[in-house]
């Protein structure tokens, strides 16, 4: 869609900006790098009229434009560089109507770099429940802008924000705000005169903020640095006299503009469930018994659809071999695509409800009290509180929840959480934990409501939490620093979660899980078919000799079993094979066998390619029967060595903790690389995990065996 006009959203955490975002672009809408750095760009494309159309970038939210982390830092670089890529011809401030004060202060330093701006009032439906009354004309008039009033959880405002967009001139007409010049006026008239702009705030921004931007030489850099010596500029101490003169400004501003008849009730509900569920005694009790509820609803109710895409794709193969004609591409379709990609579209289910129940706990504004009870405990571990959301995320996966860790400006506390997030077990983790607790934990209820079975999966995410917090408070005692770290949270009123943005969620993160996952599981299921299919010609022939001999001697149902026991004895001799068996010796102590080590072996590109792999590996081997299911033939599976159940409870809780500390994903070391610009850490990183896996899996099965 060719875009007439560029449009930025900026705006405080926890506004709706995003919200907005996915309401005026949909699905049309895509994520990639801001140039030269790691943090997202989400672009969206949006109709405003029946021809004309505009390109929406969701900046990252910030409290104002000087930055507390390199997230924060992109808001100022796209809106003072005309020459960024980004750059908009119309921003759109998104600002809470229930705290319409602090919000305003990042709106009035937007406004005075002169770009034209439009003021979206978020929330306004809560903030008339609260007893907030605002009168939108003359805060417009007073600001010399088109004020809108959006809900963008109850989807309202929006034709009124399209018009105003269209309305808007390409001259800005807000009127300026508090007077910048005051605070360094020398230094501003120089840099005016040094780069030619007439604008204030931009030349005092340009003093606080040059080395954040590269449109600069570096003997441009040096007279920056040039003036703020010769006038004694102190950015600090500036930037706090200039954040008291804007406050003051808004105070004149907002006089008679805001009727707030609910200030005294305004937050009391917030508060009183805050009193429960933040107690020190009864709020971890809560956040168990939610986690509990989330892990009994993955699997009670996604085992309906589950079953039913797992009968399908068992059909689907059966019929396959019943009507497609025998050949090496009917089985490499059959036996190595459609295996692989069974174990992993069966997870849908699981995916969307974990994932909807993250997005309803971040919409009710819970989330947010669960990183305030843990910060008090992770200090104890050496984990600042900042730590706890990217700790949080990684329940959904590792690789934002690493590049979130920019938000913590100290090194040692950033440094500690991106070394011990990769432990909490994230959504690539979950097929396999489900995978193999069906196969070992019976299906049963205690007392009649608690699932044994969600009790198990509850119980290896909080080994992994307790793991990464034993870890980081190992890591406190060995990395050295001197900073202090500090911890600032606003806590949300608490709210009826978006249902739109709830589904949105769960269709998103399916969709990425298939389509990410979905790629490497089948190009490794195309790798591993043709692994498990040849050999080497000589141990090929030689099989195929021993079996036509006996064959001779043997009748028709004898020659059906004969069929099975050459399969088998291929599928050991295959090139997969000859790899399994050499890491079997290093592997059995943990209770692997070599078809366990080829799965380990694949899952590092991709936690979840171990289930795919599982299924190629018994779609090939024809020693337990082609029919059934991926569980049913992991059922039935035997040790080689002994004859016995292979998957026993030792086997399959010792393979759940390998993949609970184990780090089995190219993308997580390739994203710490990318954050930590260096080799060191991911590779101590590998080290450490792998070292804690192996032992942990020891441990486990040489007790329960």
């Amino acid at each position: 869609m060719d875009a007439d006009i560029k449009i930025a959203l900026v705006g405080n955490p926890n506004t709706g900006k995003s919200t907005l975002f996915n309401l005026l672009t949909g699905l049309n809408q895509k994520i990639g790098n801001f140039p030269g750095i790691t943090v997202d760009k989400k672009i969206g494309y949006c109709k405003l009229t029946a021809n004309r159309n505009a390109q929406i970038i969701d900046l990252p939210g910030a409290y104002s434009l000087y930055p507390k982390s390199k997230d924060e830092s992109i808001v100022f670089q796209v809106l003072a560089d005309a020459n960024n890529p980004s750059h908009p011809d119309i921003v759109v401030v998104v600002a809470d109507a229930t705290n319409l004060r602090r919000n305003l202060l990042l709106y009035t330093q937007v406004a005075d770099l002169n770009i034209p701006v439009i003021l979206a009032l978020n929330m306004t439906d809560m903030a008339l429940k609260e007893g907030i009354n605002i009168n939108i004309d003359k805060l417009s008039e007073r600001l010399g802008v088109q004020v809108v009033a959006i809900s963008a959880r109850s989807n309202t405002g929006l034709t009124q924000l399209k018009q105003a967009i269209v309305n808007t001139t390409p001259i800005a007409t807000q009127v300026k705000g508090a007077d910048m010049n005051m605070l360094a006026a020398d230094a501003i008239k120089d840099v005016k005169a040094m780069v030619g702009t007439d604008n204030d705030y931009f030349a005092l921004q340009l003093l606080h903020q040059h080395e954040h931007l590269e449109r600069y030489t570096p003997a441009q850099y040096e007279q920056f640095e040039e003036i703020e010596r010769v006038h004694h500029f102190e950015s600090s101490k500036l930037q706090a006299a200039e954040t008291i003169s804007r406050y003051r400004y808004l105070s004149t501003v907002l006089s008679g503009v805001i009727e707030d008849t609910g200030a005294v009730k305004k937050f009391v509900m917030s508060d009183r469930i805050d009193s429960i569920v933040t107690n020190r005694f009864w709020g971890f009790f809560i956040f168990l018994f939610i986690l509990f509820f989330v892990f009994n609803a993955i699997f009670s109710w996604s085992s309906y659809p589950m079953e039913l895409i797992e009968e399908s794709f068992a059909w689907l193969t059966q019929m396959g071999h019943a009507k497609l004609p025998p050949g090496i591409l009917t089985d490499l379709f059959l036996d190595g695509i459609l295996a692989g990609l069974g174990g992993i579209v069966i997870f849908i289910p699981q995916i969307a409800i974990l994932f909807a129940f993250i997005s309803i706990l971040e919409d009710t504004g819970y989330m947010a009290r669960v990183t305030f009870m843990m910060d008090k405990i992770m200090r104890k571990f050496g984990l600042s509180g900042r730590s706890v959301v990217p700790m949080i995320g990684s329940l959904a996966c590792a690789v934002p929840s690493i590049m979130s860790a920019r938000t913590i400006e100290n090194w040692k506390d950033r440094i500690i959480t991106i070394m011990v997030a990769p432990l909490v077990s994230c959504s690539a983790r979950l097929p396999v934990y489900t995978l193999l607790i069906s196969l070992i934990i019976p299906n049963e209820r205690v007392l009649g409501i608690i699932s044994l079975q969600a009790l198990t999966l509850m119980g290896m995410y909080v080994i992994s939490i307790l793991a990464a917090v034993i870890v980081a408070f190992v890591m406190k005692l060995i990395i050295k620093s001197k900073e202090k770290s500090y911890f600032i949270m606003e806590l949300p009123v608490y709210r009826m979660p978006r249902w739109t943005n709830v589904l949105y969620t769960m269709y998103e993160k399916s969709k990425t899980f298939v389509f990410e996952a979905g790629k490497v599981i089948i190009a490794i299921s195309i790798i591993l078919w043709v692994l498990a299919t040849y050999g080497p010609p000589k141990r090929f022939e030689q099989i195929e000799k021993k079996y036509a001999a006996i064959e001779l001697q043997k009748d028709s149902v004898q020659i059906s079993t004969l069929e099975r026991d050459k399969a088998a004895e291929k599928l050991e001799n295959s090139y997969a094979g000859v790899l399994g068996h050499s890491i079997e010796p290093a592997i059995r102590p943990l209770g692997f066998d070599w078809k366990i080590g080829i799965a380990l072996i694949t899952s590092f590109a991709a936690r979840e390619a171990f289930v795919g792999t599982m299924a190629t590996i018994y779609s090939v081997d024809n020693s337990e029967g082609n029919e059934g299911t991926i569980r049913d033939k992991m059922k039935d599976a035997v040790d080689a060595n002994t004859g016995l159940p292979l998957f026993t409870f030792a086997t399959g809780f010792s393979l759940m903790l390998f993949y609970a500390f184990a780090m089995q994903c190219m993308s997580t070391v390739a994203v710490v690389y990318r954050e930590t610009k260096s080799w060191r850490w991911p590779l101590i990183q590998l080290v450490y995990m792998t070292v804690l896996a192996y032992i942990a899996s020891l441990i486990a099965y040489q007790l329960l065996k």
